[in-house]
């Protein structure tokens, strides 16, 4: 995560304080890169006929 990268926290909820901060930031801060993660890109598979055993 980009908002945790490279940051030394020195207690356990330092560390939860930060990834609250991250998350509470996704909407504004991050929304134009997490768009470029979240397209509707979908991979149509061929139907294939199974072999029976």
């Amino acid at each position: 995560m980009k908002c945790l990268y490279n940051i030394y926290y020195e207690t356990f909820d330092e560390f939860t304080s930060g990834i609250n901060d991250c998350l509470s930031r996704v909407e504004t801060d991050y929304q134009s890169e997490l768009a470029t993660f979240m397209k509707l890109n979908f991979q149509y598979l061929k139907k294939s006929q199974l072999i029976p055993l």
